[in-house]
């Protein structure tokens, strides 16, 4: 698509933030054992999809993204913004007749892998840079159309004859991004930016069985999200704003999706809006080798079951996508020292000064083994099945039913989602610093039996809870 070239200083900073933008980009993309005929890898495509309308409204999927933060840009100042996101690529294998024709088969064998059919992604971006004095009022919207394309590869054996094809399609899809802003009342020159993406596809289900979110897939926008930069001024953090512009973030509409502040630390002048969220300033990990593109991706642990895998399902593997390909090869080819390297690592460490005393850390910062830092005797008299709670006035224990309201001050972000959910304690807790924790079970969580049997539950302070009526 033709697009305004970013200024190569903005382009520079750009490159550092995509290395994030990429993970999100592709999170998810293909799941482990890596295989396109495994289970799991036939619901794909969770991550900031944006569908067409006709069929978002139909099935309660989104079809737009809207983003809004904070930003004090100076006189003069642009802003460049990139939409990035994925466009399904549907693969259809076929092969080779001795009529010189092509017959579409479901997989087709080869010496060193097999080929199956498979939704590829292809990353698409919508440029624009516009002048922030361009912003207010009705603002900027510049409309893209991405056209449908067909095109063939052909599959040739190892000697070198063609036994079959792959057939590639994408779909047409169409969208708009507007960008307005609004000066904030106030003593400080800080702008509101709204930047809001959409699927505009005309295409519409045809109401067939079939006609299900599979079809709706080659006409969406896949794993979207939106780089900002300003070439003068910079952005606030809506994660942690200055305490004067706290009530201005928390008056921020966020549908969708969440900004952060990307690049380097210490800077602000570029935001990343990602469907996933995210801490400010997010980064790969240095020790990562290479991207696993899995959705619940731990390095070690994928490094290590990959190269377990038997020699048929990497074939299998190599054949579904050349991601994951570079996976197989990766993992087969990953040295010790470097495996070693993804068992973990110390960020936090920090000069110790001044004479130590009994039951403090040595100059090293190690916690000497005479003197422990929490007594187990402690933990006498405590049982967290009948151990209770007053919350509201009314005591809490095992069994007892409640409603679930997460804190902001404590409280992982995913459980946001569920506020208002109503859920059963099933033990109450006191941590060694003296507070106390309620595990609970979500009512209508389908593996609710087996968190039970493994103790792994959700875990809620009091004052994140309310009491339901009728429960002791």
């Amino acid at each position: 698509m033709t697009a305004p070239a970013f200024a190569p200083e903005t382009e520079e900073r750009l490159a550092l933030a995509r290395q994030v933008a990429d993970a999100v980009l592709f999170e998810g993309y293909v799941l482990y054992p890596y295989r396109a005929s495994a289970a799991k890898n036939r619901l794909r495509w969770q991550f900031g999809v944006l569908v067409p309308p006709a069929w978002g409204a139909e099935h309660d999927e989104h079809d737009f993204q809207h983003t809004e933060c904070l930003m004090e840009p100076k006189p003069g100042a642009t802003l460049s913004v990139e939409v990035r996101f994925l466009r399904a690529r549907r693969r259809t294998v076929q092969q080779a007749l001795p009529d010189g024709g092509f017959a579409t088969v479901p997989e087709l064998r080869l010496d060193d892998r097999v080929l199956m059919p498979w939704d590829e992604g292809t990353e698409e971006r919508v440029e624009v840079v516009v002048p922030v004095t361009a912003l207010p009022g009705d603002g900027v919207t510049r409309p893209f159309t991405l056209p449908a394309r067909e095109d063939t590869e052909p599959v040739l054996d190892a000697a070198g004859h063609t036994v079959g094809r792959l057939l590639r399609r994408c779909e047409a899809v169409s969208g708009r991004l507007t960008l307005s802003a609004r000066e904030l009342d106030g003593p400080y020159r800080t702008v509101r930016l709204t930047a809001v993406v959409e699927n505009t596809s005309d295409w519409t289900p045809s109401g067939e069985r079939g006609d299900g979110r599979e079809a709706a897939l080659p006409h969406s926008l896949v794993a979207t999200h939106l780089l900002m930069a300003l070439s003068a001024g910079s952005f606030l953090s809506m994660t942690d704003p200055p305490e004067w512009a706290r009530g201005a973030v928390a008056a921020c509409r966020n549908l969708h999706t969440w900004p952060v502040l990307a690049g380097d630390p210490g800077r602000g002048d570029l935001v990343l809006s990602s469907p996933i969220i995210l801490e400010d300033h997010p980064a790969i990990a240095p020790e990562s080798p290479g991207a696993l593109y899995d959705a619940t991706e731990i390095d070690e642990i994928l490094a290590l079951r990959t190269a377990a895998l038997t020699d048929e399902e990497k074939r299998e593997a190599r054949g579904t996508d050349a991601r994951a390909a570079a996976v197989i090869d990766l993992a087969d080819s990953m040295p010790a020292e470097v495996l070693e390297r993804l068992h973990g690592a110390v960020r936090g460490l920090r000069e110790i000064t001044g004479e130590t005393s009994d039951g403090f850390p040595d100059e090293h910062g190690v916690q000497r083994p005479d003197t422990p830092w929490w007594d187990p005797a402690s933990d006498a008299g405590f049982d967290p099945a009948r151990d209770r709670v007053v919350v509201g006035g009314r005591s809490l224990g095992a069994g007892s039913r409640v409603e679930l309201r997460p804190g902001l001050r404590h409280t992982d972000a995913q459980d946001l989602f569920l506020q208002g959910r109503t859920a059963t304690v099933e033990a109450v807790l006191h941590d060694v610093d003296g507070t106390v924790h309620l595990a609970v079970t979500v009512d209508g969580d389908p593996g609710a039996d087996i968190r039970r049997e493994q103790g792994r539950y959700l875990y809620f302070q009091p004052d994140e809870l309310v009491p339901l009526e009728g429960d002791a």
